[in-house]
């Protein structure tokens, strides 16, 4: 655990200043280094200290907090610096092998590494019920715990699978853009019909929980693999996609979205499992 509240912030972005910024205001003594100098200025204003180089800026603090636009940026940032002994924080948004290629190189420095994924966007850092995923090993978990708490209430360690927190970042992102695209598909529908898009969107949030329960009950159905008895088959909910992507074209909105979805389940349908769960479709996949 990091006693001293002393951190660096690296990577002064929308997100990456606010860091700073959460940290600063908690009484932290914040070091931070950015390309563009300027983007430092209101914090330092505020107290933050503007380290000359990354180098100055790493032996500032015993926990360096990254977040800029790629793993590879923060690996050619970071290169010729003293990381010994140590901890790299990387809030920057990529892939498991992004995490696990960071951690093998921070390893063979002799600092520890820990991975992490922000659920929120600037303005929600700091709130006691904002989500972060972490991974990595337990005593760097440990020595960053302190600092994180102050981003982010919500810590959810996620094991010491540097790629884990990735991986659910990921996920998480998968599933959210697939409902907001579906949600857009969903909007249109409602324009060529004159109807309140605003209903639309108070509607999905009323009813929410049962559309998660839906959710967790296809993740239990794969991860049994148990793909019988379905309350409402593959062959059925293909019927519900076909009348979107026929009511696209008597409407004269845009049909990819369900003509995809459509497809997919097509798919699934000629290999033989129409009447199965939902969740066979993830076999497709495979």
């Amino acid at each position: 655990m990091n006693t001293k509240k002393e951190v660096t912030v690296i990577g002064l972005g929308p997100m990456g200043f606010v860091l700073a910024r959460t940290l600063l205001d908690d009484g932290y003594k914040v070091t931070v280094w950015n390309r563009s100098v300027e983007k430092a200025t209101a914090l330092v204003a505020d107290g933050a200290v503007l380290a000359a180089d990354p180098a100055a800026a790493v032996l500032a603090s015993p926990v360096i907090v990254t977040c800029l636009n790629n793993y590879e940026t923060t690996h050619n940032i970071l290169a010729d610096t003293a990381l010994k002994d140590r901890l790299l924080l990387e809030l920057t948004t990529g892939t498991p092998q992004d995490a696990r290629t960071a951690e093998t190189w921070v390893r063979a420095l002799g600092a520890h590494y820990l991975d992490g994924a922000l659920l929120a966007t600037p303005r929600q850092i700091g709130k006691p019920d904002t989500p972060i995923f972490l991974s990595g090993d337990m005593v760097a978990y440990e020595k960053g715990e302190t600092v994180l708490k102050v981003l982010g209430g919500h810590l959810m360690y996620m094991g010491a699978a540097a790629g884990a927190a990735a991986a659910w970042d990921l996920a998480i992102l998968s599933s959210l853009f697939g409902l907001i695209t579906g949600f857009l598909q969903g909007a249109r529908i409602f324009e060529s019909e004159k109807l309140d898009v605003n209903a639309l969107g108070d509607m999905i949030n009323n009813i929410a929980p049962v559309l998660g329960e839906m959710v967790r009950h296809e993740g239990a159905v794969i991860s049994t693999g148990n793909f019988g008895l379905p309350e409402s088959s593959l062959k059925t909910c293909a019927v519900s996609i076909a009348l979107m992507v026929k009511q696209a074209a008597e409407s004269g909105i845009p049909g990819e979205v369900p003509g995809f979805i459509l497809q997919l389940m097509n798919k699934g349908i000629k290999a033989g499992y129409g009447e199965e769960q939902l969740g066979a479709l993830i076999k497709v996949m495979r």
